[in-house]
């Protein structure tokens, strides 16, 4: 029952996303598939996922206990400050936080996740600025 129920809770929100995507504003300059196409298919993936969840739900799910569910709590967070950071920070400092978390959180050792975030923060400003083009957001330092 409670997949079921989920699985509503998901639908509702694709096709709010839908809706969403439909009201996006388009330039007259802009790429062949245009900006509505990325959330349009996000969207479409989650509707399926909620019919198929609807009509084949698990028998017995197991839920998470309270660990885990302060973990996803914290985890949100991490991911709501982030997006707070990255103005203030810029997306390298803001990204090596962010990814040193889930490092952590996934396994890693404390020395693990400081060398992940790093790794990763640097690797993306990397490709995504040089590679690609695109502006990301600028610290007080300049990346």
């Amino acid at each position: 029952m409670s997949d079921r129920i989920f699985a509503g809770i998901v639908l509702t929100v694709s096709l709010l996303m839908m809706w969403a995507a439909t009201l996006i504003e388009e330039s007259f300059i802009q790429d062949p598939l245009g900006p509505k196409a990325f959330p349009l298919v996000i969207a479409g993936v989650m509707a399926i996922s909620a019919v198929v969840m609807f009509f084949k739900p698990d028998s017995e799910p197991e839920w998470p206990g309270l660990y885990k569910v302060l973990e996803l709590v914290a985890t949100v967070g991490v991911f709501i400050a982030y997006a707070q950071m990255l103005p203030i920070a810029g997306f390298v400092v803001a990204t090596i936080f962010a990814a040193a978390f889930l490092v952590w959180r996934l396994g890693g050792q404390p020395r693990q996740a400081i060398v992940g975030g790093f790794a990763i923060a640097v690797g993306i400003y990397l490709v995504f600025h040089f590679l690609l083009g695109l502006n990301l957001a600028k610290g007080p330092w300049g990346f």
